[in-house]
């Protein structure tokens, strides 16, 4: 789990965080441990607090999904933030490394999402359908290797799932995922998809701020793909 070596940024007002693939970020109905307990546990104790710690969870990635996660840890930040998300203000890059290569090296991809909650599964389909809700994104091919490509992913909205079924339905599922095609899955149960930047307006100081998560460490073909693009 969480360790403060995964510390990305901080200050008065926000934490961003490295999540590991497999990592919760907020707590399940079964009561797992999740980052979010984690963190409030590591500032109550470095910080010496003798009350609750706040701390909001800006945003989410999946349990499966590695990288950047934004926290507020004031209740003044997590308001500015929470309407910099509705109003697209925060710039959200992933690095995925994907089976196929799509047959144009960029593009934006429209479809029209729709979860089923039973499964925890979500099916894009290319017109609406009820109770769908449309998906965008916008992808680049960085580079490729022998059998794998990685591809950066712009997102332009945040729908359950959305990554991982918007390339599924391309054909370019993500290496690892056997919920959305993946012919295999990797050695540590997560996928490779990377929540790879960050980037706003601190919503306190008015800064610009642009963080870059690490790829997962111990891993030779995130280690190439880093290489080969930085």
């Amino acid at each position: 789990m969480f360790t403060p070596d995964d510390i990305l940024y901080e200050d008065n007002h926000l934490l961003i965080v490295n999540k590991h693939a497999g990592d919760l970020v907020q707590p399940d109905p079964e009561g797992n441990s999740a980052l979010e307990n984690e963190i409030k546990s590591y500032i109550k104790q470095r910080d010496h607090k003798p009350g609750a710690v706040f701390l909001g969870v800006v945003h989410r990635i999946d349990r499966p999904v590695s990288g950047a996660v934004l926290f507020a840890k004031t209740s003044k930040a997590l308001a500015r933030l929470n309407e910099m998300i509705r109003n697209r203000q925060i710039d959200k890059r992933y690095w995925a490394i994907i089976e196929r290569i799509p047959s144009q090296p960029e593009g934006e991809l429209t479809h029209y999402i729709l979860r089923n909650p039973k499964t925890n599964r979500s099916y894009a389909h290319d017109t609406p359908v009820r109770d769908s809700k449309e998906a965008k994104l916008r992808y680049r091919i960085l580079c490729s290797g022998e059998r794998y490509h990685l591809a950066e992913i712009e997102l332009l909205t945040g729908r359950h799932h959305q990554i991982r079924a918007q390339l599924a339905k391309i054909g370019c599922p993500i290496k690892g995922d056997l919920k959305y095609g993946a012919k295999r899955s990797n050695p540590d149960g997560g996928i490779s998809l990377h929540s790879r930047q960050l980037s706003f307006i601190h919503p306190v100081s008015k800064d610009p701020l642009c963080i870059t998560a690490p790829v997962p460490g111990g891993d030779k073909l995130w280690a190439y793909f880093e290489t080969e693009v930085c």
